[in-house]
């Protein structure tokens, strides 16, 4: 990865994020392979590391017993911060997180959108180079949600940041490339909408006819060059499968129009992302 790069991290429970996210952070070892973090070895330069990374783990512990103000002003002081750059850093998370109606309150009393905010401020704080974040946006509201997309957008200018997330809508709102991964390995890998476009069903063509068999049609469909495959889905209806994730809509409606069927609806299936997510981890569906 490189700056103004965001990654989502996507899969199945149990498929490895959090894990893998815990090696790249250090607060797990590999039993094999290395990581390197802005050129330095996780294995061997781990402090070097951790100076560069902001972490916001799963969960996102904090010290229930204190305030927003205290906690951000001891995560400021054990990263290294001058009193200048403390006071610049809470400014900005404040205002970009809308915490100051908290900020002097008891973490403990927090709701758990407010608790998520405060664990996003001690991962930014720093303003890292790189940003591993598991699951950012969870227990937010719709709002909330859309202000920490725009300040993840904003922040990747000049950073490399992760984010591992079950909102697949997350990472059509973000990121510029995705990973999935099932059981610990890669099922697919690229930008969104090229994972888009790995799904079988992309530009499939759904075709219903207008009191005439399927099978009246059906065979005009198959010659025809970019088909791949033709499924009967009932008496009176197909849906066809394009080679390549080819469009095909204008040559199905021309071949049925060509036989004469006459046609109750045609369209095209674009398919998503929760589509194609599905269909790359189908063997180990999520709990």
């Amino acid at each position: 990865m490189k700056k103004s790069e965001v990654l989502g991290f996507l899969g199945p429970n149990g498929a490895g994020k959090t894990t893998t996210m815990r090696m790249i952070t250090g607060y797990l070892k590999p039993t094999k392979g290395s990581i390197k973090v802005c050129g330095n070895d996780v294995a061997k330069d781990l402090i070097a590391v951790q100076k560069k990374i902001g972490y916001l783990p799963e969960g996102g512990p904090l010290y229930s017993d204190m305030t927003p103000a205290g906690f951000l002003n001891f995560i400021c002081k054990i990263r290294g911060l001058d009193s200048f750059n403390t006071k610049e850093r809470i400014d900005f998370v404040v205002d970009n997180l809308n915490l100051g109606d908290v900020f002097y309150k008891t973490i403990e009393t927090l709701s758990k959108g407010y608790k998520r905010r405060v664990a996003l401020a001690q991962a930014i704080i720093h303003d890292p180079e790189v940003l591993v974040l598991d699951e950012p946006t969870d227990g937010l509201d719709p709002n909330q949600k859309y202000e920490v997309r725009q300040l993840i957008k904003q922040m990747s200018e000049d950073k490399a940041i992760i984010i591992s997330t079950h909102i697949l809508e997350e990472v059509d709102a973000v990121c510029t490339n995705a990973i999935i991964i099932s059981d610990g390995q890669i099922a697919a890998s690229g930008k969104p909408e090229e994972l888009l476009m790995q799904d079988p069903d992309h530009n499939s063509v759904f075709v219903k006819l207008y009191k005439a068999p399927a099978d009246s049609v059906l065979n005009a469909i198959l010659q025809l060059r970019n088909v791949e495959r033709v499924n009967v889905e009932s008496g009176n209806s197909i849906r066809a499968y394009p080679k390549n994730g080819k469009s095909i809509l204008a040559q199905v409606s021309a071949a049925v129009r060509k036989k004469n069927a006459p046609i109750d609806t045609i369209y095209e299936i674009h398919g998503s992302l929760n589509d194609s997510f599905r269909n790359f981890t189908k063997k180990h569906p999520e709990n």
